[in-house]
């Protein structure tokens, strides 16, 4: 594997870059404008992305210390749990800053900058959805010496954050940055193949996922504030299996 930036100098990205960046960005929004949430598209306004221009971390800061006051982070590739929940808790968001190429652009095994900026940055404009990942990373630091409280916490955060959908008006969106950035996890959960479920915490917190499939299942939220006032409920469960010993699943 190459060698992955931790600063973003954005003198550095070509021509070549700048095409991916716009051909990913044309194709997932020729998708997103009808399906997607009207809470992503309306933060992805705010946040000021467009095909044109490679986004700017700096410039990206700037916006988001306004709306929420959240800040990005050069990343060089996967941060492991402990550390990435630790940095939610303070409002930091972990992203990388480099593009797949052209003949990457189906699939990746680790997330560039499109997944992590294009699918996730937008919402840490959003109030709700800030302060649910705030408040998410704090618990999940508070749990940090547990690895099974970790492992409930990333099931968690996988079918919502990363995978999750949500009802607006009778009608079913995206919102999972995992979905967002990717055309076939799009069509795909637009699709009847998977199945698609109310959300539901207890479920959620065993079941099982694998990184490397299109997603088998999706669960369907109402708003983030819904997330929010699941936490309470998360750190009992938690406290609970602690308690106990219960086991849970395994991951796959």
């Amino acid at each position: 594997m190459n060698i992955r930036p931790v600063v973003q100098d954005y003198d550095n990205y070509t021509p070549g870059d700048l095409a991916v960046w716009q051909l990913l960005f044309d194709r997932q929004m020729a998708l997103l404008q009808q399906y997607a949430s009207n809470d992503y598209l309306q933060a992805l306004g705010q946040i000021g992305f467009n095909a044109v221009t490679i986004p700017d971390f700096k410039e990206t800061n700037a916006r988001l210390g306004k709306l929420t006051g959240w800040q990005l982070i050069v990343a060089p590739g996967l941060v492991p749990p402990e550390k990435f929940f630790g940095l939610l808790a303070q409002k930091i968001f972990p992203a990388t800053c480099w593009l797949r190429t052209m003949e990457q652009l189906d699939y990746l095994e680790e997330p560039d900058m499109f997944h992590d900026v294009f699918g996730h940055v937008p919402l840490l404009g959003n109030k709700a959805y800030a302060a649910f990942m705030e408040s998410f990373g704090k618990l999940a630091l508070k749990w940090r010496e547990e690895p099974e409280a970790l492992q409930i916490l990333s099931r968690i955060y996988w079918f919502t954050i990363e995978f999750g959908l949500l009802e607006e008006q009778d009608k079913v969106k995206l919102f999972g940055a995992g979905i967002l950035s990717s055309t076939g996890e799009s069509c795909h959960a637009l699709s009847d193949t998977p199945q698609k479920k109310e959300f539901n915490l207890e479920e959620v917190m065993t079941e099982n996922y694998r990184t490397d499939v299109l997603q088998e299942k999706f669960y369907i939220i109402h708003s983030f504030e819904q997330l929010c006032a699941t936490l309470p409920a998360i750190e009992k469960h938690i406290e609970r299996h602690i308690a106990t010993k219960v086991p849970i699943k395994a991951f796959l």
